[in-house]
Parts: structure tokens; C-alpha cells; sequence
């Protein structure tokens, strides 16, 4: 299941997938930073900078350098603001592309597996101009690259 929704000027990513493994797999594949690169497409050219050293902490600050566009390198500074483990947690863009990035990672068990949830709030800079290259460039692209991740995650662990 994948949904975009907008209010205002915040856009929503709204993602959930169904896997076979147990929820402590789960958690330990996806609060791991440095399983990004794996589930993202190649073409991002995504590379960690800093900030893996140590499990995942509330306050924990990840540094990445992502090629989204044209070959243009860009830094990208999250911050891990919230954790429950097992359960979810949230990164918090503090620099890079968007204006907003608000990304909650939620994992519940379910008959057979977990549910994986993510729920992305954003903003795109430039005002006007940002919101109107939305539909056209910005969600066709963050839809390919969710995409990967759900075809990626199938790949690792199956679907159920």
C-alpha cells in the first residue's frame, strides 16, 4: 500500500508492507543506518558519511551524501529524535534537500510476520515553484524510490 496526501503545503508518503520475519529481525535490519544503502537504488549514488558507529540512540546524527538528480551531490544530515525499541522510530532531516522531512518508521507484529509502516511528511523549498514541480518531478521520484525499498525488502525477506 503507497499513498501521497497533502495538506497545505506538507505533502505525505504513507507506506506499509507485510513481511515474513519476526519483529526482532525486522528492528535489527531497519534501525540499522547502514542497511540504507542496501534498499536504496544504486543510481543515489547513497554513502554514509558518519554517525553508525553505535546501535541506533535518540539524538543520534547521520550524515549521507545522496546523487538524486543530474549527478548533483548532495548532503544529507538526519537525526534519529525518537525511539521505541521494537516498535518505531523517527528521522528528522536538520540538512539537505527538503524544506521538511519527517520520517516514522512504526513495526507491528502480525499473524505470520510484521507490518512495516512508514509515514513521511515533507515540504519542498522554493514556494510556489517547489510545489508545482511536485506532481511532476519530486513524487514520481520519491514513488520510485519507495518502490525499490518494497521490491528490495521482498528480495531480503519475502512478502506475505
Amino acid at each position: 500500500m503507497k499513498e501521497f496526501s497533502t495538506k497545505g503545503s506538507v505533502f505525505r508518503l504513507h507506506t506499509k508492507q507485510n513481511v515474513p520475519i519476526s519483529i526482532n529481525e525486522a528492528w535489527s535490519f531497519l534501525s540499522d543506518p547502514a542497511n540504507l544503502k542496501q534498499i536504496t537504488p544504486n543510481y543515489m549514488g547513497f554513502n554514509i558519511i558518519s554517525g553508525t558507529d553505535r546501535p541506533m540512540f535518540a539524538g543520534q546524527i547521520i550524515q549521507y551524501i545522496v546523487t538524486p538528480v543530474l549527478g548533483i551531490k548532495t548532503n544529507w544530515v538526519t537525526e534519529i529524535t525518537h525511539v521505541i525499541d521494537l516498535k518505531y522510530f523517527v528521522d528528522e532531516q536538520r540538512f539537505g534537500p527538503y524544506s521538511l522531512w519527517h520520517h516514522k518508521h512504526f513495526l507491528k507484529e502480525i499473524p505470520g510476520g510484521v507490518e512495516m509502516e512508514d509515514i513521511v511528511d515533507y515540504k519542498i523549498p522554493f514556494g510556489f515553484l517547489g510545489r508545482l514541480m511536485h506532481p511532476i518531478f519530486i513524487q514520481p521520484k520519491l514513488n520510485e524510490i519507495f518502490e525499490y525499498r518494497r521490491k528490495k525488502i521482498i528480495e531480503l525477506f519475502g512478502e506475505l
